[in-house]
């Protein structure tokens, strides 16, 4: 009895896949279309002596920042598999800087420093 049971349960063959979904789904664009946001509110902060648009820039830029690091994670963590290491060595490197520059060590800096020249 359990040997049928195991037998029903067991898959008959093994299948490897090295990514949730078939190739071309995973896009690099949407992040950079995100870090343009935010470069972007930056730029328009930096231009505007209006008090309520500068905080409005801010929270737009704040939340652009959160969808680049969303993007990038789901990159890292969906597409990139050991060979694209090899291949490439800098990635890791690479990788870890953005999502710094997205996230607090990087355009929350780049704000502080625009808040203290205006």
């Amino acid at each position: 009895m359990i040997n049928t049971l195991l037998s029903r349960i067991t898959p008959k063959e093994t299948v490897f896949a090295h990514c949730d979904l078939p190739c071309g789904v995973y896009d690099p664009a949407q992040a950079k279309i995100e870090a343009q946001s935010v470069k972007a509110c930056m730029e328009k902060y930096a231009a505007s002596s209006d008090v309520d648009f500068k905080s409005r820039a801010v929270a737009i830029k704040e939340e652009r920042s959160e969808l680049v690091k969303h993007h990038l994670w789901v990159l890292w963590t969906d597409y990139f598999k050991p060979n694209h290491f090899e291949a490439y060595p800098q990635l890791h490197s690479l990788f870890n800087e953005a999502t710094k520059l997205a996230g607090a060590g990087g355009s929350k800096e780049q704000m502080m420093l625009l808040l203290l020249k205006s």
